[in-house]
């Protein structure tokens, strides 16, 4: 039964003995046997857009360490795509899109109407792990949001100030506005069909938000997702959400009651006990060990993880790390953070 779910009862306010876990980018560039489909696959975009295999390296994390939830293998970019933007990967270097940086370049996007023709095989993939994924396995969905994915549309790769998307804002604030009110719609729209095909909980990666300072964090990191949770509750009521604004620092505190989100998800620039403390008490927090412990292992991993359960553990928590796993983490130190995690 889905209410037995263990992380559906942490996102629902229960205190578990035991904090269910999973890892963002957990499938990814560190287990070999993703490497191998993404070489089957061709190409990564090749692998979002092919329902079958991005399925699969959906699965090879739960099958491998048996995580409480598996996250749907597609990438925030996808969303861009299907409202027009021309996207492709450079090998090594990461990902490049088509810019915006005049009027005449937003009037080129198409759109939300048509999103899901592009995004079809996305919900393929959803429909498949629903059938696919253990009984005790929660399905979650993703997207990115509307600044984090902003940043990349103005730019058209990433950058390590969002420099153009600030500037854009700062001198044309009438364009900038229209980028993110579309990249908000559109994300309704794609979370709502995930959604629809069997994801149980949807998660909003803002990755840059740490960038917003002030009146832009309210305006362009918390009134987004608070828009995007609103649309998406009037919808599927019973859905819960996560919110990810990385790098948010004191602006964690409140995020969760100001935007509707069920969970807030936390980097590593905040202690747990801090967070145990000012966020938690809002309901569920998830997080927040260094991904580097992921590379070095040993007895400071097993340290560092046995603190963050023990300092959320007086309340709804979802233990994960502070950002994604990178590719050069260790498989085996994977499983003495579940172990650790589990008391094994």
């Amino acid at each position: 039964m889905t209410e037995k779910k263990k992380i559906l009862r942490a996102l629902a306010g229960e205190t578990l003995d035991t904090p269910p876990i999973w890892m963002m980018r957990q499938a990814g560039r560190y287990l070999p046997e993703y490497k191998a489909t993404r070489a089957e696959a061709g190409d990564f975009l090749s692998l979002c857009y092919n329902s079958e295999l991005a399925a699969e390296v959906t699965l090879q994390p739960i099958r491998r360490y048996g995580f409480d939830a598996a996250i749907l293998f597609a990438d925030i970019l996808l969303l861009p795509q299907a409202l027009g933007a021309d996207l492709w990967f450079v090998t090594g270097e990461g990902p490049r899109l088509s810019t915006i940086e005049t009027q005449a370049d937003f009037d080129k996007l198409s759109g939300v109407d048509g999103i899901h023709e592009t995004l079809n095989p996305v919900y393929e993939t959803v429909r498949i792990l629903r059938r696919e994924l253990p009984s005790e396995t929660t399905l979650i969905g993703f997207a990115g949001a509307p600044w984090t994915v902003a940043t990349y549309m103005i730019a058209g790769r990433g950058t390590p100030d969002q420099g153009p998307a600030h500037k854009l804002k700062d001198e044309n604030p009438a364009l900038f506005d229209q980028v993110i009110d579309l990249i908000t719609e559109g994300t309704i729209d794609y979370l709502s069909k995930q959604i629809e095909a069997g994801a149980e909980v949807v998660k909003l990666f803002d990755s840059w938000a740490g960038s917003l300072k002030g009146a832009d964090f309210d305006k362009y990191a918390l009134e987004p997702a608070k828009k995007i949770i609103a649309a998406l509750k009037a919808k599927h009521p019973d859905t819960p959400i996560i919110a990810f604004p990385r790098g948010a620092g004191e602006r964690y505190v409140g995020f969760a009651e100001a935007t509707g989100a069920d969970c807030v998800a936390l980097d590593d620039g905040v202690t747990p006990e801090w967070a145990a403390k000012n966020v938690q008490k809002d309901g569920c927090v998830q997080g927040n060990l260094k991904s580097s412990h992921m590379v070095t292992g040993g007895e400071e991993l097993v340290t560092e993880t046995r603190k963050i359960v023990e300092a959320f553990g007086k309340g709804p928590h979802i233990f994960n790390l502070g950002h994604g796993i990178t590719p050069d983490a260790d498989p085996e130190n994977v499983q003495l953070m579940i172990d650790t995690v589990r008391g094994k």
